[in-house]
């Protein structure tokens, strides 16, 4: 078609057309913004990350395995010793929360998750670090106030191998289920609620992919976060230390391990024998190859004479017989997770064995096996030989695995505890 030069009608015409089309082009951007702003989440709501989710976590494409580890034989396999050497029949696990390589997956992304704190500025292993085999790195963890709690943190390892499944020092959970959202509760430690937990997990971008591959779809409950975690800490399991190397060399604890220095099979002699062999009876109270408890509960081991600022389990069931009473830890990774004892009094090992030889304090509640047969304290009376020993084989207990592994590492990409 030729070209028609435009008359001023056209112009005018054209120009009209244009400031309409641009008033409906601004009125479209008002509305659009005005309704993506708008929210029934509250003023606590936090608009999701645009980062891409591989940007944010750094996972494989193929879960870690967690539920079927290459734990030894011997865990399961009594030796002859008066007490029970394996595992069986110790394990908390529930029917209703078996591990799962997805569920473990991820839990071990809300382990590390700092938006399960007020102020995003605190995860579950900010207090529990891998370094410190998943103790803390202080005597007593500080949360988002930045002030300390009131107990040090106890290893995360072997937490399955507790028969009594009661956690916390003072055992006031019940379950692990229980156990894992009650720092997350708590106003020093996290601080939100229960509401806000998962409210603040559905936000996140990265969980609902996690959540459908872990229970089958990507609802976000209390429930299903509490039974992630305690299945990723419940896969937390210590069996590759320099103890275990010369354990599966072996029939039975008690016969020396090729792999020991004289020392150190001199302080498994003394840790694995009752008082009336010679032996310093350590295995009474850490017993089986997870080294754990294996008694009724909390027991006191004669830090004080009276309780008086930390009543222990007492603070829980009121039970007089509770007064200064606290739960047994592992000994698995010990030399990593100082300082000891509820209150972390003792920054050594050197000290908690003097405390056992020499230091313990003839509480009311004083458990009857760290009595002597006089009714008193038990003094072991051990030569300075005989305490580096202990010294040593508790040292054999260290799984250096534990700096490695990366299915138990923190997998946020520049999120740092």
């Amino acid at each position: 078609m030729p070209y028609k030069e435009a008359s001023g009608e056209d112009v005018i015409y054209g120009l009209c057309e244009f400031i309409a089309m641009k008033h409906y082009y601004c009125l479209f951007i008002i509305l659009s913004l005005a309704f993506t702003s708008c929210s029934d989440d509250g003023p606590d709501y936090k608009p999701v990350p645009t980062a891409p989710v591989s940007n944010i976590i750094n996972l494989p494409e193929t879960s870690y395995n967690y539920s079927n580890q290459d734990i030894p034989d011997y865990f399961f396999i009594n030796d002859s010793g008066t007490l029970p050497s394996s595992v069986n029949g110790i394990d908390n696990t529930p029917a209703s929360n078996p591990i799962t390589d997805a569920g473990a997956t991820l839990g071990r992304v809300l382990f590390y998750d700092k938006h399960l704190s007020a102020d995003n500025s605190t995860a579950c292993g900010s207090c529990h670090r891998q370094e410190k085999a998943f103790a803390d790195s202080s005597p007593f963890s500080h949360g988002i106030l930045g002030t300390p709690t009131r107990r040090n943190s106890m290893t995360m390892f072997n937490t399955r191998y507790y028969q009594r499944g009661h956690f916390f020092y003072d055992e006031r959970a019940n379950t692990l289920e229980d156990q894992v959202l009650m720092p997350i509760l708590d106003h020093t430690e996290m601080g939100l609620t229960l509401d806000e937990i998962s409210q603040r997990v559905a936000n996140q971008p990265y969980y609902a992919k996690l959540f459908t591959a872990a229970f089958g779809n990507s609802h976000v409950t209390n429930d299903l976060i509490a039974k992630a975690l305690s299945q990723f800490i419940r896969s937390m399991v210590s069996y590759q230390s320099k103890y275990d190397t010369g354990r599966a060399q072996v029939a039975a604890m008690r016969d020396p391990f090729p792999n020991f220095s004289e020392a150190e099979n001199r302080g498994k002699e003394l840790f694995l024998k009752p008082y009336n062999e010679g032996g310093v009876n350590c295995y009474a109270c850490h017993t089986t190859e997870a080294f754990v408890s294996l008694n009724a509960g909390p027991l006191n081991n004669g830090l004080d004479a009276t309780s008086t600022t930390d009543l222990g389990v007492f603070e829980i069931s009121q039970n007089p017989e509770h007064k200064g009473a606290f739960k047994i830890p592992t000994l698995r990774n010990i030399a990593l997770t100082g300082p000891y004892m509820h209150d972390s009094r003792f920054t050594t090992l050197t000290q908690v064995i003097e405390h056992y030889n020499s230091g313990i304090k003839n509480h009311p509640n004083l458990a009857a096996i760290l009595r002597g047969n006089d009714g008193l304290p038990r003094q072991l009376n051990l030569s300075q030989a005989d305490k580096n020993a202990l010294l040593a084989f508790l040292m054999t207990l260290t799984d250096t695995t534990v700096f490695s592994e990366v299915k138990f590492s923190d997998p946020f990409i520049n999120q740092h505890l």
